[in-house]
């Protein structure tokens, strides 16, 4: 058995560890990032695409937007339809702020080479990773591998390893108390080697089911259709995407989203889920380890981001000060957060989605709630200051 040691031990190489183990860099902590997949199967994982102010802004001072300056698209709003008519929130006019598009993988391959460059200690293609020992005073995390095994004692552990991972399966039965909720309803997404034939992203009702508008690149889009939770990919061919896709974002003004070729096409299911408390002993959850919000919010890798930054504020004061009550509270002031993007994320998926089994009445309150947030201000101005993200402390 090989031995090292660190202050973080960090398990899980997305955006929530990198970001993490980055901040902790800068505050002068040492870390290591164990992922079980390799740096290629992460660098090219198409996931989330919109950055929040609050993101981008935390990126900036960190020194890691220089590429998401240059290439990422800046959105000053959303358009919402209903009935092929358009209306537009504009984020600028409501609140000051904006959102950027630019992929969760393209933040990932950024914060990569700056861990590297930095000289940052990132292992991937680990195999078979653990943690022990973390309501303990030296917390564990054993790598098994190819018959060997290596042992990383350090101060703290960040599980930041997804839904998925191993960190929250690890802890003790009746450590954690789970939330959830399901939805009768999947997203068939797509993204299309084809110029964006729109500025911003639309966010399209039909009596068929919801559809998105969304975009990667100046020359990928990213669209979305309302499916059924157990959907055959295979059923669908290019034609009857497309097909249903000019059905559903078709505008009264004759628009239609601009046909590519398909690159890669999939279907996620949707849920909300929140663990509580996010820490057990030194050991702390961030990320989607903790909570998955459905992504109509589009909140959750700015999630992600918020958590590792209250996380790395605490360890550097814990570190700095000698003093425990950020990590204390860490649990307590992320869940804040949490609750209101899951408060927030519910209410534009209930917002904009058929659900089959409503009522006619139910259905009617849908149209009505929409109608009136594209017609209210103070309701769009709720609904930007939410989109663009609340205010996160030092932004």
């Amino acid at each position: 058995m090989t031995r090292f040691e660190t202050q973080v031990g960090i398990v899980g190489a997305g955006p929530a560890g990198l970001m993490l183990s980055h901040l902790l860099h800068l505050h002068g902590i040492s870390s290591i990032v164990l992922e079980a997949k390799s740096r290629a199967y992460c660098e090219a994982r198409v996931r989330a695409g919109v950055l929040e102010y609050t993101s981008v802004e935390m990126l900036r001072v960190a020194g890691l937007a220089e590429r998401l300056e240059r290439e990422g698209l800046r959105h000053h709003g959303i358009e919402l339809g209903l009935n092929g008519v358009r209306t537009r929130i504009s984020f600028l006019e409501l609140t000051g702020k904006h959102v950027t598009v630019y992929g969760q993988q393209e933040v990932v391959k950024d914060l990569i080479a700056r861990r590297l460059s930095d000289g940052g200690d990132l292992r991937f293609d680990c195999g078979d990773v653990s943690v022990h020992e973390f309501n303990g005073s030296m917390p564990k995390i054993r790598v098994r591998k190819d018959g060997n095994e290596d042992e990383i004692c350090c101060d703290y552990i960040a599980g930041c390893d997804g839904f998925h991972g191993i960190s929250r399966e690890s802890l003790p039965s009746g450590a954690l108390t789970f939330y959830e909720r399901s939805y009768p309803f999947a997203w068939l997404g797509i993204l299309a080697e084809a110029a964006p034939s729109r500025d911003e992203l639309l966010y399209m009702h039909h009596e068929r089911g919801f559809a998105l508008y969304s975009m990667r690149s100046p020359s990928i889009t990213r669209l979305y259709l309302q499916c059924g939770p157990d959907e055959d990919i295979m059923q669908w061919g290019d034609d009857r995407i497309w097909s249903e896709l000019n059905i559903r974002l078709a505008c009264e003004d004759g628009w239609h989203p601009t046909q590519g070729k398909i690159l890669q096409k999939g279907v996620t299911c949707m849920r909300s889920f929140v663990a509580e408390p996010l820490q057990c002993g030194r050991l702390f959850l961030a990320g989607d380890a903790a909570h998955i919000v459905p992504p109509t919010g589009a909140k959750g890798m700015n999630l992600a981001f918020a958590d590792v930054y209250y996380l790395a504020e605490a360890l550097s004061r814990f570190y700095r000060e000698s003093d425990a009550n950020g990590l204390d509270s860490y649990s307590s002031i992320c869940l804040q957060r949490i609750w209101k993007a899951q408060r927030f994320s519910l209410w534009m998926t209930s917002l904009l989605h058929r659900f089959e089994h409503d009522s006619a009445f139910d259905r009617k309150l849908q149209i009505a709630e929409l109608e009136y947030v594209m017609t209210s201000r103070a309701v769009a101005t709720a609904l930007a200051e939410n989109y663009v993200g609340l205010p996160l402390h030092g932004f």
